[in-house]
């Protein structure tokens, strides 16, 4: 089958890539991504010249870029994971993540119907459920939690879930949804915590900790993401939502820790900085529902997972050095240097 990977020079969308151009020869696929300030084309580096793989730069929210590209390359599937998805930037700039968030998903639901694709699967998050409280770890979110968006960004998200659903109601679209805990893993921009973290450590700079650190996520390996993402578009059932977490619930201070303490860094590096507005206390996936349909288990625990994560940057300096002294120290500055 030909499949259209969009967003797939990012972090995530990378690494599905990286991960089923070589596990599906017999298929075609289609990278497109925008190559905004997080995509990065070293990360497909090593699959470029693979036979079944091609890259085309483009925008979602291109109607006519995008109905031209699906009339020439006539797509079986379409997995999106293209978004703008950081919390941070959502609180300074709405305007961009609404465009592209939810009108760049319209266009491509526009295009699936039009070319008649067999399905098309939206790469959600965690953050459309809003956030549990932190003194009830029995709480989990269920496929059926209501959504309660605290952010731009996971407003933005959640407004492009209910429209893919309505697609699938109203016109028939054979649509799937999965709603991720927090990824971590290769090829992660710095800008979010993990990175962030090992990065600047590595230089002996101070670590940005909002607010006491206790804000809790669950972090899931990012090719078990992938992985489940691959089970759900082969397998899963058309106009489903399913959860993908890891059980693995860490404070942000515990995750700052651990990194210090695997690369023998002093915890005088951290520095507690004023909390961003609506900072959601506490997410946890209850990934039940993709266990028992279709299989699915993550390979790896917190431990090896940070492990491996870790590993990976210090053996990648290269990849992670250009982005750093680029645009984002300027960004960093910004969102960091106040507070």
């Amino acid at each position: 089958m030909k499949v259209l990977v969009t967003g797939g020079a990012g972090f995530i969308g990378g690494n599905y890539a990286l991960e089923m151009v070589k596990k599906y020869p017999e298929d075609e696929m289609v990278v497109l991504d925008a190559l905004t300030y997080a995509g990065n084309l070293e990360t497909l580096e090593s699959i470029m010249e693979e036979p079944n793989f091609k890259f085309v730069k483009g925008d979602i929210r291109n109607r006519d870029f995008i109905y031209n590209l699906f009339e020439n390359e006539q797509f079986d599937v379409v997995i999106n994971f293209a978004a703008e998805s950081h919390v941070d930037r959502s609180i300074e700039e709405p305007d961009i993540f609404v465009s592209t968030n939810v009108m760049g998903v319209q266009v491509l639901l526009d295009a699936c119907r039009k070319y008649n694709v067999k399905r098309f699967h939206q790469v959600s998050t965690d953050e459309v459920y809003g956030d549990l409280p932190l003194d009830r770890p029995d709480l989990l979110f269920h496929e059926d939690t209501p959504i309660h968006a605290s952010s731009p960004y996971s407003a933005s998200k959640a407004s492009a879930d209910l429209l893919v659903l309505a697609y699938h109601r109203t016109f028939g679209l054979p649509v799937t949804i999965s709603r991720c805990s927090n990824n971590y893993g290769p090829y992660h921009f710095p800008e979010k915590l993990i990175p962030l973290i090992i990065s600047r450590a590595l230089n002996d700079e101070s670590l940005p900790v909002y607010g006491e650190g206790k804000n809790v996520r669950d972090w899931l390996y990012v090719t078990d993401h992938c992985k489940a993402i691959d089970l759900i578009v082969r397998k899963g059932k058309v106009g489903e939502v399913y959860n993908i977490g890891g059980h693995n619930e860490k404070s942000n201070l515990e995750v700052v820790k651990t990194i210090l303490k695997y690369l023998n860094k002093p915890e005088s590096l951290i520095q507690f900085v004023k909390d961003r507005p609506g900072h959601d206390l506490r997410y946890a996936m209850d990934p039940t529902k993709i266990q028992t349909e279709l299989g699915w288990q993550p390979e790896y625990d917190f431990d090896s997972g940070i492990k491996a994560t870790i590993d990976w940057y210090l053996t990648h300096k290269d990849w992670w050095e250009h982005i750093i002294n680029g645009e984002y120290q300027a960004y960093y500055e910004k969102m960091y240097g106040n507070r």
